[in-house]
C-alpha cells in the first residue's frame, strides 16, 4: 500500500512540473515570435527591426540607433509588428540607448 501511494505522488508532482515547463515554453515561443520582425508605426512608417526583449520593452534597431518601445503599445499583424499610437522618439531613443549600454558592457 505504501509503494502505491508513493508512486501516485511521484506521478502527481511530475504532472505539475510538466505543466510549468509547457507554460514557460509557450512564453518563450511568444517572445521568439516578436523578434526579427519589421516594426511600423501607426502610419506605416518603418521604425526598424525588433532585435531583443527587455522585460516589458521591445528593442528596435534602426540603422545605428536603438529604440525602446513598451510591449503594451505593440501588436502583431501577420509578418510585421505595429506600434499603436504616437511614438515619443526621444523617450524611445533614451530607453534603447540605456539597453544598448547595459547589454554591450556585459559583452566586453
Amino acid at each position: 500500500m505504501n509503494k502505491v501511494d508513493y508512486i501516485g505522488g511521484v506521478f502527481f508532482f511530475s504532472g505539475k512540473k510538466r505543466k510549468k515547463e509547457e507554460k514557460y515554453s509557450d512564453i518563450k515561443n511568444h517572445e521568439n515570435n516578436l523578434l526579427c520582425r519589421f516594426v511600423l508605426d501607426g502610419l506605416g512608417v518603418n521604425l526598424g527591426e525588433s532585435i531583443a526583449l527587455n522585460e516589458d520593452i521591445i528593442i528596435i534597431k534602426n540603422g545605428k540607433k536603438y529604440l525602446g518601445i513598451p510591449l503594451k503599445h505593440v501588436e502583431e499583424d501577420e509578418d510585421k509588428l505595429i506600434v499603436k499610437g504616437l511614438v515619443d522618439k526621444k523617450k524611445a531613443l533614451e530607453m534603447g540607448e540605456k539597453w544598448r549600454e547595459f547589454s554591450f558592457s556585459n559583452i566586453e
